[in-house]
């Protein structure tokens, strides 16, 4: 995952730039924004039969928004693979507390 991020920060502008946070919010809603709208349309126009989707269009616009959540997380000096863990940890978590539905965070 670290890997990854740093070769996504090659391709991204320098921190400092002016709204450069601001781009990187707008960027990671408007490609899973993106995802989300392939998606409504295989439920308007296929009958919800995902076996219909292009995994190909949809691992393009997954990696868009991985780049935008790389970048991100670096803005704050997050490392991606801490993200990761971070994450996998909570799910397991809740997984051995029988929490993994419903809502809110803390759960």
């Amino acid at each position: 995952m670290n890997e990854y991020q740093q070769a996504a920060l090659r391709t991204a502008a320098p921190r400092d730039k002016h709204n450069e946070l601001f781009h990187l919010l707008l960027g990671l809603v408007g490609e899973t924004g993106e995802i989300a709208e392939k998606a409504k349309k295989i439920v308007r126009d296929k009958g919800s039969d995902f076996a219909n989707w292009d995994i190909e269009d949809l691992k393009k616009e997954l990696g868009d928004t991985l780049w935008y959540l790389a970048v991100l997380a670096d803005h704050f000096d997050i490392e991606l693979e801490d993200v990761a863990k971070l994450n996998i940890a909570k799910l397991a978590d809740r997984q051995q507390r029988a929490a993994l539905g419903g809502s809110g965070d803390n759960r």
